[in-house]
């Protein structure tokens, strides 16, 4: 370890600002920190963090989505692989672009973005829409904004939604039946090129004409869908590690799922024709890796405790009242991204009536 870093200690010097590969210095630099400890230390108090802490926070969210990974590659096959691979080198490409440059560091935010995005698109989307849909939702969701920590959109949500609207066909039918046992897909041929459709649609898709999926089924992921929302068990697995080690907040989550709950179960009194039963409607489609996952991203959320509240009751609310009063099936995406929209507003909000609180007290 200590020659490896003896290397690049060498190599140095010719990507600093007067060498000969200066412009390809956030690369550099972007290695040097992925694979050890920043070169920038402290040698009196007060001490900053420690270098490794942004790294720690992607490693632990990367290892909360891996369940929902895994149970897409049993449920769908080997394609998945693919998929994630186009995500990362088609948005990494942008990411490392926009690097160069603005002549800043490459950040390890897009690990999480490009691990995320794939699952939540069909099993069976065309290759070549994985690789637009990221690339637009990086660059017109984060990098305009200047870069990463300065966007008020989650950038996975934004590719999402770009193919949600430009290419609706294709993200309506290009579901893939699961696997089921003893093996699932893992046994199954890789498949490059787009597999066949499957014929049947998503749970939410049939519960509009009367047709439930059973609750296991949901549960365990027997179902069609994107690739890591079909499995009720593993988000809730991921979702609550991320949880318990402090990385998604429960205050956004408990929110989500609670007024979701409570305005779901309030509607199906009212329009019990037009709203699914309550917990059918938390273990299909998107809710729950949404309000673990997507929600919680700590750049496009409230800072505020009281405005985690706030902004996870919107949440809740938007995505009951698509899903069951729209032409969409699911809603959950759209309600996020409203959320995005006004998480800087019930911040301020927050503060200031915080702030004229206390000054009546004094």
């Amino acid at each position: 370890m200590k020659n490896r870093k003896g290397i690049l200690d060498k190599i140095r010097p010719i990507f600093e600002e007067d060498g000969k590969l200066s412009f390809f210095k956030p690369i550099f630099q972007a290695l040097d920190n992925f694979l050890f400890l920043s070169p920038e230390t402290t040698k009196n108090p007060p001490f900053g963090r420690d270098p490794l802490d942004v790294k720690r926070f992607m490693s632990l969210v990367i290892i909360g989505l891996f369940p929902c990974f895994l149970a897409s590659l049993y449920f769908f096959g080997w394609r998945t692989l693919l998929i994630l691979l186009v995500s990362y080198i088609a948005g990494g490409s942008v990411e490392v672009l926009f690097a160069l440059i603005r002549k800043e560091e490459i950040n390890e935010g897009f690990l999480v973005t490009g691990f995320i995005y794939p699952l939540i698109l069909p099993p069976g989307l065309p290759l070549w829409m994985v690789a637009v849909g990221i690339i637009f939702g990086v660059f017109i969701g984060k990098e305009i904004f200047g870069g990463t920590g300065r966007n008020i959109f989650n950038p996975a949500l934004i590719g999402r939604l770009f193919l949600a609207l430009g290419y609706p066909a294709a993200m309506t039918a290009t579901w893939v039946k699961p696997g089921w046992l003893p093996w699932g897909k893992l046994l199954s041929p890789f498949t490059i090129g787009t597999p066949d459709a499957v014929t049947s649609a998503t749970p939410l898709v049939l519960a509009k004409v009367g047709e439930l999926s059973s609750i296991f089924n949901l549960f365990v992921g027997r179902v069609t869908g994107s690739l890591g929302e079909t499995s009720a068990i593993a988000i809730l697995l991921g979702g609550i590690f991320l949880v318990l080690v402090g990385v998604a907040s429960f205050r956004t989550v408990l929110a989500i799922l609670l007024s979701f709950t409570v305005f779901n179960g309030l509607l199906r009194l009212a329009a019990p024709s037009l709203v699914n039963p309550v917990l059918f409607s938390l273990l299909s489609g998107g809710i729950l890796f949404g309000a673990f996952f997507m929600a919680t991203d700590p750049v496009s959320s409230p800072v505020t405790k009281s405005g985690k509240w706030i902004y996870g009751i919107i949440i809740g609310l938007i995505a009951i009242l698509i899903r069951s009063f729209s032409g969409f099936v699911e809603g959950v995406m759209f309600a996020i991204l409203f959320g995005n929209i006004f998480a800087p507003i019930i911040d301020e909000v927050v503060i200031r009536f915080k702030i004229r609180r206390y000054a009546r007290e004094e």
